[in-house]
């Protein structure tokens, strides 16, 4: 099993630092599969995956793919309270907290870190619910936004193919997964996500956009993509400002644990 593992971990890390160095796909291929990656040029900036803050050899370990954060990482949800969190609503965050998992409560508002962030890599795990009546949007939603301006989708969108831009995995209604990476609900899943803010001037003019790869369950899913902007529902539209980590509730018992970010 440490074997697999220790394998496991040495893939996601070649993955990782090969995206960084390829170009965004189109807004409109959902059907891109992993086998074409390779294919895809290597022109753009990116973020440097061998900087001694995170690193391949740190990525390869047991303890990583355990879950396990780095001795250099922020740890965002300790397991036991949501101290460090508040409320988008206003006071602290009002999730249920449970054996080590942070739960959802409908009506009780998206919930927002203390910490802010600029360029940061993140890993956390979430788990849907069972909810075999439900449909589209209202199957399992949350989301998870990047200091508080990009959506990356959180929803049950097991067996959906080809996946859109509103499907797990997406950047909300911008860019649609490479592929369908989800399990079924009641199993947990990752997400680990490089993220590369936004570029301005002295002016506040923007010279690029935010950047983002994500891998969910170890496959990549969001290839070094450069966002068209904020999407739906941000905190705000200051680009330029370090921004939180946003867990969403829209409505649906979605739980979370394991949440840390590594800044870069």
């Amino acid at each position: 099993m440490e074997e697999e593992r220790s394998e496991e971990g040495g893939r996601l890390s070649t993955l990782l630092a090969r995206s960084m160095n390829e170009r965004s796909p189109p807004r409109d291929a959902p059907g891109l599969g992993r086998a074409q990656l390779k294919d895809l040029p290597r022109d753009l900036e990116h973020i440097r995956v061998d900087s001694p803050k995170i690193c391949a050899g740190n990525m390869a370990t047991k303890s990583y793919l355990a879950g396990e954060p780095p001795e250099n990482a922020i740890l965002l949800f300790n397991g036991k309270d949501l101290n460090n969190w508040d409320s988008r609503k206003g006071g602290p965050a009002r999730w249920e907290v449970s054996d080590g998992v942070a739960t959802v409560v409908p009506g009780t508002g998206d919930i927002i870190s203390h910490e802010k962030f600029t360029d940061f890599f993140l890993h956390l795990e979430f788990m849907e619910p069972d909810m075999p009546e439900a449909t589209g949007q209202g199957k399992g939603n949350s989301g998870v936004y990047l200091q508080g301006r990009y959506e990356i989708q959180v929803l049950d969108s097991y067996g959906i193919e080809p996946p859109g831009r509103g499907d797990c995995g997406a950047i909300y209604d911008q860019f649609a997964p490479l592929v369908n990476a989800c399990k079924p609900p009641l199993q947990w899943q990752t997400y680990d996500v490089a993220f590369r803010a936004a570029r301005v001037d002295d002016s506040g003019k923007v010279l690029s956009q935010a950047r983002i790869t994500v891998f969910q369950n170890g496959i990549l899913i969001q290839n070094n993509v450069e966002v068209l902007g904020p999407t739906g529902g941000a905190l705000d539209q200051n680009v330029a400002e370090p921004g939180p980590l946003l867990l969403q509730d829209h409505g649906n018992l979605v739980k979370y644990r394991n949440v840390w970010i590594v800044p870069l």
